[in-house]
């Protein structure tokens, strides 16, 4: 969305993106004393960490713990302490209740999924494409619903005719409607997104209205006689509530410790394969966190780029000759065409001749 211009956070171009990322500390302000140089760090901020350096807040830094890698580090904040707040802080998640998480194999949902576990015997409804169903079963989805395929209202229904106890949407439109209905007395809905706006690499003003057109909206009247409740989150905007943030990511790093949660990491990319990491985002082909990474590419993938440029030379010759001979092939109807059209003249020539011969017998 930050790509498309359609998150409002992001300062205006040029700008580089990125709101987490794990280092090392390399230099420390003369005031700060709970850091180090040499400390393995995971960062929140609310931009700029798409590069190799950043300079960050010593307060928006955590430890790594031990055991932790570089690409998990990377890969915790932003998804375990949106999830975790949603949950728990908004959700007051409690045993035996039910929870519907859209969009559970990507990093959110995978996430929310893990924290619902760690609550007893919570009943966990997750939507993803079929072939991800697998995965998202053995991390702990306990119904997986084929959104492409079924209406996941109907299906929630079958197995919970009344209904969901918390529903985390990241849609928007129309499915916060459906989200708000699923809802049991008592029930909480938090949106935390409005990715129903995307609809392709670039940005797509239909997609846009059509969700802004059906964008959400109720009386409190409807809340009280309802007894439901609406939450909205977005930890972007939370960036001044540092204190809040590091309460939630004590937690989550204890149950890291426990081995109750853990990343899952889909693929790594180098900064320079930026692109294709963010098209396959997009495309929603990731099961999990796609990581980007500052190291040196290695020197044979590097050659594997020229030959994608080689190839693309060689369409472009191909190309090349095909439209030099469709020129060639155009020459030849032309000249067929005045062939075709001298024929005609010929014989208006004979017949000329014809005429002309009778006079000279005369």
């Amino acid at each position: 969305m930050a790509r498309q211009g359609l998150y409002d956070r992001l300062p205006s171009p040029p700008v580089t993106p990125g709101m987490e990322c794990s280092g090392v500390v390399e230099a420390v302000g003369e005031e700060v004393t709970e850091r180090k140089v040499g400390d393995r760090v995971m960062v929140i901020n609310r931009c700029g960490l798409w590069q190799e350096v950043a300079v960050v807040p010593a307060t928006h830094t955590f430890l790594i713990p031990e055991g932790m890698g570089f690409e998990e580090a990377a890969a915790l904040p932003v998804n375990y302490i949106t999830a975790y707040m949603m949950l728990f802080d908004f959700g007051n998640l409690r045993p035996n209740q039910s929870v519907l998480v859209h969009a559970a194999a990507g990093g959110v949902g995978i996430a929310a999924t893990q924290l619902c576990n760690t609550v007893k015997d919570v009943t966990v409804f997750g939507t993803a494409s079929a072939s991800k169903h697998e995965t998202i079963s053995q991390g702990g989805v306990t119904h997986p619903i084929d959104y492409r395929t079924k209406d996941y209202v109907e299906e929630v229904r079958k197995i919970s005719p009344k209904g969901m106890d918390i529903i985390l949407d990241p849609l928007g439109g129309s499915d916060t409607h459906k989200a708000y209905n699923l809802l049991k007395p008592m029930g909480k809905l938090i949106t935390y997104g409005t990715s129903n706006m995307l609809a392709g690499q670039k940005k797509n003003l239909l997609a846009v209205a059509k969700n802004w057109y059906h964008q959400f909206s109720i009386h409190t009247l409807s809340l009280i006689q309802g007894n439901k409740s609406v939450c909205g989150f977005h930890l972007g905007y939370l960036d001044g509530e540092m204190e809040l943030i590091s309460q939630a990511m004590d937690i989550i790093l204890d149950l890291y410790k426990q081995g109750k949660v853990k990343p899952r990491i889909d693929s790594t990319w180098h900064l320079e394969q930026v692109g294709d990491a963010m098209r396959k985002m997009q495309e929603r082909n990731n099961i999990g966190k796609v990581i980007l990474t500052t190291e040196p590419m290695p020197e044979e993938e590097k050659k594997e780029e020229p030959k994608k440029e080689d190839k693309k030379e060689d369409k472009k010759k191909d190309d090349k000759k095909k439209d030099d001979k469709k020129k060639d092939d155009g020459k030849k109807e032309e000249k067929k065409d005045d062939k075709k059209k001298e024929e005609p003249k010929k014989e208006e020539k004979k017949e000329e001749e014809k005429k002309e011969e009778p006079k000279e017998e005369k």
